[in-house]
């Protein structure tokens, strides 16, 4: 951003109109401190009249979660059309954020499309959740041609909750072999290959499509319990250099009995969801919890059996009554064969979660394995009072075994980063997310997207 942005901000937020280019700086540079600030209390010492008097203060301080009180990407542009026009309400409000999706990552190379978030609750039962959906169509730099719709419905009281997304894709997957990073000892030839240790890059072409819905049943207050079907189909799958067995993708294939040149991962779904979340986009407080199984059949086209478990964890910690927005938030996810072959391409690996948004720092399934677990912290404050900006840090652990010996849980892999939020549509907490993520081996990129990683 530069400078004049910074005073158009200025003067669209009266509470700011005094803020400048090098305080904002100053308070990038400090963020972990300017953070705590928000979230601890300093009490004078030995004043009991004081402490008194805080304490009414606080508890009739109204928190800056009033949907009215805060600034988003919308107010800013009346400001600047029509300056004279009077501030949206929550009630009047639109639930649909558009922008450009311009991106730059070490997987996908520079980016271009345009993205569409919407949010909404169905019915008039105030406890219902916020259902949302999202779109995208994009191009980028190493031909990836990338369209998808998702969805995540809740109907009203929540008694039913549909999930499901498809997606339409030309990708190129830079491969960089099975397991942790671990250097192997010994071994055949094929299992060097295999392993990469020397982490050399293979990109994998093919044709994409994934159709995916699951339906839940609401069966006590937050706890749903849900069935499926998945699709993944991938078509002319090429990769260069597989001439004897010399790339991973080929290695695995010829030792698990796939076609290198297509297959199709077929599976009914079984899940039990727990939710209390106050947000899906962003939310303050609250648990996610998602477990279940997959189980792919041959006699639904897939091209091999197997059964599957996968886990989805979360939990939101608010620092702070007067700015919840303030949370350290934490988020597992695993995946684990329990018998069977799954497709190269489809083993659970880096940011291969639901959202394709774990592990930031490396490229998708840079790290892989038929056992994947994935560990993140992150912690989220308000840098300008009015929510317009916000910024976070954030660390990562992923583990997984390989073929050579490696177990899950024995070797890890840090990722770590940090970036900035722009409130784009506070009546769903729709937030512009842009963060510059660091990994091992040399990887690094800038990673932008619609809403929180988890």
């Amino acid at each position: 951003m530069n400078l004049e942005i910074y005073s158009l901000i200025a003067q669209c937020s009266a509470a700011y109109k005094k803020l400048s280019l090098s305080k904002l700086l100053l308070l990038f540079s400090f963020i972990s401190i300017q953070g705590l600030a928000y979230s601890q209390v300093n009490l004078p010492v030995d004043s009991l009249k004081k402490d008194t008097l805080r304490t009414k203060t606080l508890k009739n301080k109204k928190p800056a979660d009033n949907i009215n009180r805060q600034y988003d990407f919308g107010d800013l542009t009346r400001n600047i059309l029509h300056p004279k026009k009077k501030a949206d309400t929550f009630h009047k409000g639109s639930g649909i954020t558009v922008v450009p999706n311009v991106a730059a990552n070490p997987t996908i190379g520079a980016q271009l499309g345009i993205k569409a978030v919407a949010g909404k609750k169905l019915g008039n039962d105030p406890n219902t959740f916020l259902s949302i959906a999202a779109t995208s169509a994009s191009i980028t730099s190493k031909g990836i041609i990338y369209f998808y719709i998702n969805h995540n419905v809740f109907t009203p009281g929540n008694k039913w909750n549909f999930q499901g997304n498809l997606v339409a894709a030309k990708t190129v997957t830079p491969d960089f072999g099975l397991g942790i990073g671990r250097d192997v000892k010994g071994g055949s030839d094929a299992e060097q290959v295999l392993a990469d240790p020397a982490h050399k890059v293979y990109p994998i072409h093919s044709y994409y499509f994934n159709i995916r819905e699951k339906v839940y049943k609401q069966v006590e207050k937050d706890l749903f319990i849900g069935a499926g079907l998945s699709f993944e189909i991938r078509r002319k799958i090429t990769n260069s250099d597989t001439v004897n067995n010399a790339t991973p993708s080929a290695v695995y294939d010829t030792r698990h009995g796939f076609p290198g040149d297509h297959y199709s991962a077929n599976g009914f779904l079984f899940s039990a969801e727990y939710t209390t979340r106050d947000n899906p986009n962003r939310a303050y407080k609250g648990i996610y919890f998602d477990g279940g199984f997959r189980v792919n059949q041959t006699w639904i086209g897939s091209t091999k059996n197997s059964v599957q478990f996968t886990t989805d964890f979360r939990k939101y910690f608010s620092l702070s009554a007067i700015h919840p927005e303030t949370v350290l938030a934490l988020w597992n996810w695993g995946s684990y064969l329990l018998s069977g072959a799954v497709p190269y391409l489809e083993l659970p690996g880096t940011a291969r979660d639901g959202a394709f948004r774990s592990g930031r720092g490396y490229t998708a399934q840079y790290f892989k394995g038929t056992k994947f677990n994935d560990t993140e912290a992150e912690f989220r404050f308000p840098i300008l009072r009015n929510n317009f900006i916000s910024g976070v840090t954030f660390v990562s652990m992923q583990t997984a075994n390989d073929e050579h010996g490696t177990k899950l849980f024995q070797v890890f892999q840090p990722g770590y980063g940090a970036g900035l939020r722009v409130l784009f549509n506070k009546v769903t907490r729709t937030n512009l997310a842009l963060d510059y993520a660091f990994g091992k081996y040399g990887n690094k990129g800038f990673f932008l997207n619609l809403n929180e990683a988890f």
